[in-house]
C-alpha cells in the first residue's frame, strides 16, 4: 500500500537532475482516440499523485518521460529503492540510457515487456510510453491486490463487487462499462465513508453529475486526483479499461484498512451460509422421505392383493394395471430413492467437513428405514406379474372347458331326450311275435348306443371334476347340471336293464326277426356314432400355444380326411342294406311298413350327418389355418423379442462392467473421472428408446398371450431389473466422484494427495472389503510415520470409527489425514470473527450485524442468536459467544 500523504523526497541524488528539462522531440503525430486520451489522463495523474511526493510532477506523458530522468524518479518513489545513479548528459544516447536502466528495473521485478524498447520512450512514442506505465501501474499498484484467493484483477474486480453487492442499480461485471453511470464509484465511496455521499438521491439516469460527484469526493476528502473525464466515460460506447482499473485501485488502496472487518464478515457469512444450505438440506431430506415412504405404504398393499377376479376382462385390466405401474409409477421412485440416499451422503459429507454434529432424521425415516421399506415393496411385487399370467392361463382353461362341457352336455341330452319314455313303453304286451323280436333287437341295439354314449358321460363328469378343481365362478351352476346328466344316466341304465328282463321273458315267443333290418340297425348305429364323432370333433374348439401343436392337430385332421373314402364306403353299404330290405319287400309283396323296428336311424339321417360332415371338413381346413397363420406371427413376435433383448441384455451387462471399470480407475483426476461419467450417463441415458422398444414389443406378445420364447434367455423382467441396476450404479458412482471432489476441495488437499491416500488405503485393505480392519489400519499409520501408544490409537480409531464396526472406510481414512494436516472453520474462530465486528464487545447489536453482513445473513443471524445475559449488556444486546457454540455442536467451550 502506497502512503498518500505528500513528503518531502530525497534519495541523495541530486533533485535538478531529475527537473531539468528535456530538449524538444520532433515526433510524428499519433491518432488520439478515446481510449488514448482516457488513459492519457489517468496515467498521468496517477504519476503525478506519486511524483508530487518528490516535489515534482509532469505535464505531458510523451516529453516528460523522454529524458528517463523523471521516470527513474517514479520508480524510485513507488518502490522506494534506489536506482542506479542517472547519466547528466543531453544527448540521445543519455537519454537511452537513462531509460533503460528504468526499464531494466521493471524487468528485475519480474515483470516481461514485451516491444517496449528505450529508442521508442525517448522517441516519444505515445503507445509505447501509455503501454509502460500501465505495466508499472500492474506491477506496483494492482499486482499486490488479493481478495478471497484472488489476486490482481481478477482480485480487484472480486473487491468491487463485494463491496457494491448491497447498492441497487449497481452490477461490477468489469472495467468498462460498468462503471459509465458513475453509481460503482459513489456505492464504494458510500460503503467505506457514507459520511460524504447520500446514496440514496442518486439518479442512474445522471451518470455525468453521479461522476463529477464520486471524482470531486474522491479528489477532496480521499486524496485521489481526478484521474478520469466524466464526459468521456459516458460519451465513449466502452471506456478504457486500463484508466478505469488504474483509477479504482486508487480506491482500494485508499479503503485497504477497513478489510479485516471485511474478512471477519465474510468468515460468519461463509459459516451461516453453509448452516443455511445444511438445514435445507435436511427440510428436503425429510420431505422426499415422507413422500416416498407414504408411496410405499399405499403401493405395497396393492401389490399384495392375490385375489384374483371370476373374468378373463378383470384379470387383463390388473395385468395392464401393473404394466403401468412398472412404467410409469416406480421408474420415478427408483430415481426418488437413489437420489434420496445420495443427497444423505451429501449432505452427511458436508456436516462432517464443516465440522457439524451429524443429521439424525425424524424415526422411521432412515436410509435403512427406507430401504428395508423398499425391500419389502419389492418382496410383494415379486411374482406379481407370473401370478397375473397364471390366473390368465387358468380363466382361458376354464372358460374352454366350461364352453367344452355345454357343448357336450348338450349333445348327450339332445341324444338322451325321450329315451326314459320309450324304455317305460309297454308295447311288448301287445306286439306279435315278430314285433316283440324287433324290439328286442332294437332294444339291444339301444343297449349298444347306449354304451357308445357312456364315454361322453364320464367325459362330463371328468370336465365337472376338472372345472371344480381349477376352482371356476359358476362351478355350482356346472355341478348341479352334471349332476342332472348323471342321476339320468342312471335312471337310464336302471330302465334300460328292467326293459330288457321283460323282453327276454317273452324272447320264447319271438321267432322271427328280419335280419336285414337287424344288420342295417347293427351297422347303423356304430356308423353314425362315428358320424356324431366326427362332427363333435368338427365342432371342437381347440386352443394351442405354438406351431407344431396347431401343424399336430393338422396333421391328425388330414389323417381324418384320409378316411373319409372309407367311411363313405361303409355309408354305401349300410344304405345298400336297406336297398336290399326294399327290393326283398317288393319281390315277396310284403304290405307292413318298412320302418326299421330295430332303430329309429333312417338312410336320410345318415345322409344328413354326412352332409353335415363334408361341409365342416373345409371349416375345419380354414379354421386351421387360420390358427397356422396366428401361431406363425407369434412366432415372429418371439424372435424379434429375442433379437433385441439378446443385444440389449449383454449390453447392460458390458455397461455395468464399465462403471465398475469407472469406479477402479484412479489413475485420471477426479474431474476427469466426473467428467467420463457424465459422458457415460449420457450415453445410458440416450440408449433408453431401445429399452422403451422392446417394452413395446413385449406388451403385443402379452397381448397375443405368448407365454415362453424358446430364443431367448432374457425376460422383460431382467432387462428392466438390469436398467434399474444400471442406472442406480451410474448415479452412485457419479456421487461417489462428487464427494471425492467436495472432500479434496474443501479440505484444500490435491489431487496427487487424495491419490496417494486413495493408494494406500488400497494396499492396506487386504481383504477387499471397501474397508481397513483395525491391524490394517494400524499397520497403515505406522507405515505413514506415525508413532502410536494404546491410547492415541484407541482416540484415533474413535474419530474414524466412531460406531465400532471394526472397519475404517475410505472417507473417513481422508477425514483423518486431512484433519490432521489441514485447517477448518471452527467455533473459536468463528467467535473471533464476531469479536472484530462487534469491536472486542462480548455481544453484539442489530445495527451492527445489519451493517456488516448480507440481508439474509444478518436475518439469520438475528433470528437464532440469543440476548446477551452479561452485567455489561444493553438492550438489544445479542450474545454471539452462544450462537457460535451452537453452529459446532458445542454446549460449552
Amino acid at each position: 500500500m502506497f502512503q498518500e500523504e505528500t513528503m518531502q523526497y530525497n534519495n541523495g541524488y541530486e533533485q535538478d537532475v531529475y527537473m531539468s528539462q528535456v530538449e524538444e522531440w520532433d515526433r510524428d503525430l499519433l491518432l488520439d482516440p478515446a481510449w488514448e486520451k482516457q488513459q492519457r489522463k489517468t496515467f498521468t495523474a496517477w504519476c503525478n499523485s506519486h511524483l508530487r511526493k518528490a516535489g515534482t510532477q509532469i505535464e505531458n506523458i510523451e516529453e516528460d518521460f523522454r529524458n528517463g530522468l523523471k521516470l527513474m524518479l517514479l520508480l524510485e518513489v513507488i518502490s522506494g529503492e534506489r536506482l542506479p545513479k542517472p547519466d547528466r548528459g543531453k544527448m540521445r544516447f543519455h537519454k537511452i540510457a537513462n531509460v533503460n536502466k528504468a526499464l531494466e528495473y521493471i524487468t528485475s521485478k519480474g515483470v516481461k515487456l514485451v516491444s517496449i524498447g528505450a529508442e521508442e520512450i525517448v522517441d516519444g512514442n505515445l503507445k509505447m510510453t501509455l503501454g509502460m506505465i500501465w505495466t508499472i501501474i500492474l506491477r506496483f499498484a494492482i499486482q499486490d491486490i488479493s481478495v478471497e484467493e484472488t489476486s490482481a484483477k481478477e482480485g480487484l474486480l472480486l473487491w468491487c463487487q463485494r463491496k457494491t453487492a448491497p447498492y441497487r442499480n449497481v452490477n461490477v461485471q468489469n472495467f468498462h462499462c460498468s462503471w459509465k453511470d458513475g453509481l460503482a464509484f459513489c456505492a464504494l465511496i458510500h460503503r467505506h465513508r457514507p459520511d460524504l455521499i447520500d446514496y440514496a438521491k442518486l439518479n442512474k439516469d445522471d451518470p455525468i453529475g453521479n461522476l463529477n460527484l464520486a471524482l470531486e469526493v474522491a479528489e477532496k476528502h480521499l486524496d485521489i486526483p481526478k484521474m478520469l473525464d466524466a464526459e468521456d466515460i459516458v460519451n465513449t460506447p466502452k471506456p478504457d479499461e486500463r484508466a478505469i482499473m488504474t483509477y479504482v485501485s486508487c480506491f482500494y488502496h485508499a479503503f485497504a484498512g477497513a478489510e479485516q472487518a471485511e474478512t471477519a464478515a465474510n468468515r460468519i457469512c461463509k459459516v451461516l451460509g453453509v448452516n443455511q444450505e445444511n438445514e435445507k438440506l435436511m427440510e428436503d431430506y425429510e420431505r422426499l422421505a415422507s413422500e416416498l415412504l407414504e408411496w410405499i405404504r399405499r403401493t405395497q398393499p396393492w401389490l399384495e392383493n392375490r385375489v384374483p377376479e371370476t373374468t378373463m376382462m378383470s384379470m387383463r385390466r390388473k395385468l395392464e394395471d401393473f404394466r403401468d405401474y412398472r412404467r410409469m409409477h416406480k421408474p420415478p421412485k427408483v430415481q426418488e430413492k437413489c437420489q434420496l440416499e445420495i443427497s444423505f451422503n451429501t449432505l452427511q459429507t458436508k456436516l462432517r467437513i464443516s465440522n457439524r454434529p451429524a443429521f439424525m432424521p425424524s424415526e422411521g425415516k432412515m436410509v435403512s428405514d427406507i430401504t428395508a421399506a423398499w425391500q419389502c415393496l419389492e418382496q410383494a411385487e415379486r411374482g406379481y406379474e407370473d401370478w397375473l399370467l397364471n390366473e390368465i392361463r387358468r380363466l382361458e382353461r376354464l372358460d374352454h372347458l366350461a364352453e367344452k362341457f355345454r357343448q357336450k352336455a348338450a349333445t348327450h341330452e339332445k341324444w338322451a331326450e325321450g329315451k326314459d319314455q320309450l324304455l317305460l313303453q309297454r308295447d311288448y304286451e301287445s306286439a306279435t311275435l315278430t314285433q316283440l323280436r324287433a324290439l328286442l333287437r332294437k332294444h339291444e341295439a339301444f343297449e349298444s348306443d347306449l354304451a357308445a354314449h357312456q364315454d361322453r358321460v364320464e367325459q362330463i363328469a371328468a370336465i365337472a371334476q376338472e372345472l371344480n378343481e381349477l376352482d371356476y365362478h359358476d362351478s355350482a351352476i356346472i355341478n348341479e347340471h352334471c349332476q342332472k346328466i348323471c342321476d339320468q344316466w342312471d335312471q337310464m341304465g336302471t330302465l334300460t336293464q328292467k326293459r330288457r328282463e321283460a323282453l327276454e321273458r317273452t324272447d320264447k315267443l319271438l321267432e322271427t326277426i328280419d335280419q336285414l333290418f337287424l344288420e342295417f340297425a347293427k351297422r347303423s348305429a356304430p356308423f353314425n356314432n362315428w358320424l356324431e364323432g366326427a362332427i363333435e370333433d368338427l365342432q371342437d374348439m381347440f386352443m394351442v400355444h405354438s406351431v407344431d401343436e396347431i401343424q399336430s392337430l393338422i396333421s391328425a385332421h388330414d389323417q381324418f380326411k384320409a378316411t373319409l373314402p372309407e367311411a363313405d364306403g361303409e355309408r354305401q353299404a349300410i344304405l345298400g342294406i336297406y336297398s336290399e330290405v326294399q327290393k326283398i319287400t317288393q319281390s315277396y309283396g310284403i304290405t307292413i311298413s318298412l320302418s326299421n323296428p330295430y332303430t329309429n336311424l333312417t338312410p336320410a339321417d345318415l345322409g344328413l350327418k354326412w352332409d353335415k360332415v363334408k361341409k365342416l371338413v373345409p371349416q375345419r381346413d380354414g379354421s386351421l389355418q387360420e390358427e397356422l397363420n396366428r401361431q406363425n406371427s407369434n412366432e415372429r413376435l418371439r424372435r424379434q423379442f429375442a433379437a433385441q433383448s439378446n443385444i440389449i441384455g449383454p449390453w447392460i451387462q458390458c455397461r455395468m462392467e464399465e462403471v465398475a471399470g469407472h469406479s477402479a480407475d484412479q489413475g485420471a483426476s477426479l474431474e476427469d473421472q466426473m467428467g467420463q461419467l457424465k459422458q457415460f450417463e449420457a450415453v445410458i441415458i440416450n440408449y433408453k428408446p431401445n429399452i422403451d422398444k422392446l417394452e413395446g414389443d413385449h406388451q403385443s406378445i402379452q397381448e397375443n398371450l405368448i407365454f415362453d420364447n424358446k430364443y431367448t434367455n432374457y425376460t422383460m423382467e431382467h432387462v428392466r431389473v438390469g436398467w434399474e441396476a444400471l442406472l442406480t450404479s451410474i448415479a452412485r458412482t457419479i456421487n461417489e466422484v462428487e464427494t471425492q471432489i467436495l472432500t479434496r476441495d474443501s479440505k484444500g488437499i490435491s489431487q496427487q494427495q487424495l491419490n496417494d491416500y486413495r493408494h494406500s488405503f488400497t494396499h492396506f485393505d487386504r481383504k477387499k472389503k471397501g474397508g481397513m480392519e483395525t491391524d490394517d489400519f494400524r499397520a497403515c499409520l505406522i507405515s505413514m510415520g506415525y508413532d502410536l501408544g494404546e491410547t492415541e490409537f484407541a482416540r484415533i480409531m474413535h474419530l474414524v470409527d466412531p460406531n465400532g464396526t471394526g472397519l475404517v472406510t475410505f472417507q473417513s481414512f481422508v477425514d483423518f489425514m486431512t484433519r490432521e494436516t489441514g485447517e477448518t472453520d471452527t467455533a473459536e474462530q468463528v467467535m473471533a470473527s464476531f469479536k472484530i465486528l462487534a469491536a472486542d464487545k462480548p455481544y453484539i447489536l442489530l445495527e451492527e450485524l445489519r451493517r456488516e453482513l448480507p440481508p439474509e445473513q444478518a436475518d439469520y443471524c438475528i433470528a437464532r442468536m440469543p440476548l446477551y445475559n452479561g452485567p455489561d449488556g444493553v438492550p438489544g444486546a445479542l450474545d454471539y459467544l452462544a450462537f457460535s457454540s451452537a453452529l459446532y455442536g458445542e454446549s460449552d467451550l
